[in-house]
């Protein structure tokens, strides 16, 4: 495996907002990301839990199951209950070949909380990294002998969003815990993908691919919006569409094997799910060539 070009479906449905594209079915995301060209799809809120249900309807559009979230609360839990709380979700991937389980730290996040700004995201006391890590490790650790390697997704309104906070999960956790690379959310977060790219190619394990557009963010940012709002106002969208470079991304990856997952939350009413599909998928492979990543 070198390069796969995936996406996400919440550019058709948005599981955190269900109101954003809660009348478009299944079929017609899956039959959508086909015809835009990609070669497989995440999971999302829609999509049957029944691995034979699931696999049925994948197949029927030639898609492959990258992977799917799972919103932890490790901070509050112990490892043995985030695990048992977690293998239904990993019994599923395994049935269905994947390799990686998306992992978000989700206690007390703002991200779904449309009337909470993101300055009252939760924050990670510094004395309590040492203790999130060991619990993240060993939680990695137990996932890794399931077949599943833990992908940490950074995220804005959680406690790992900025550069600072990844750098502290990077270093306070072993190496089963991989980084899933978000190029949107890291620079929401005023950190540069390409410096994180650089740093953490080697345990990198994922990559979402999504842009930013720079005049909604600074609006955001000044006005203290929730993540959701900014969401709604449009302030992520596909790679090339927005202000990342993303050669330059890619370059710094190299040499990064797995799933470039195209994701970008949008209201779909105005941003045509189909069109935007095309136009990522487009430009990830353009970039990609460029970049000779995977080459």
């Amino acid at each position: 495996m070198t390069i796969r070009i995936g996406i996400n479906p919440i550019g058709w449905s948005n599981d955190d907002m269900p109101e954003l594209g809660g009348d478009t079915p299944l079929e017609t995301c899956l039959r959508e990301a086909r015809q835009a060209g990609y070669e497989g799809i995440e999971l999302g809120g829609k999509f049957p839990r029944d691995p034979a249900l699931l696999a049925g309807v994948l197949e029927r559009h030639n898609l492959a199951c990258i992977s799917g979230w799972y919103g932890g609360a490790l901070v509050a839990r112990s490892v043995e209950e985030e695990r048992a709380l977690a293998a239904p979700h990993l019994a599923l991937l395994r049935a269905m070949g994947c390799d990686i389980v998306v992992f978000a730290e989700v206690d007390q996040t703002v991200h779904t909380r449309q009337r909470v700004p993101l300055s009252r995201r939760p924050r990670m006391p510094p004395d309590a990294w040492p203790d999130y890590g060991r619990k993240l490790t060993a939680l990695a650790d137990q996932f890794a002998a399931d077949g599943l390697r833990l992908a940490f997704h950074h995220h804005m309104g959680t406690v790992v969003q900025d550069e600072r906070e990844i750098d502290a999960l990077m270093a306070h956790t072993g190496p089963s815990v991989h980084l899933l690379l978000d190029t949107g959310h890291a620079t929401w977060g005023g950190a540069d993908p390409v410096s994180l790219a650089q740093r953490y190619h080697a345990r990198i394990a994922h990559v979402h691919a999504k842009d930013i557009r720079a005049s909604v963010r600074a609006e955001a940012d000044r006005e203290d919006w929730s993540f959701l709002d900014a969401v709604l106002a449009g302030v992520f969208t596909v790679p090339g569409d927005g202000s990342i470079d993303y050669v330059s991304v890619f370059r710094a990856l190299r040499p990064y094997q797995g799933w470039i997952v195209v994701e970008a939350e949008q209201d779909p009413a105005r941003a045509n799910p189909l069109d935007y599909a095309t136009l990522g998928r487009r430009n990830v492979a353009s970039f990609i060539k460029q970049a000779e990543l995977g080459q």
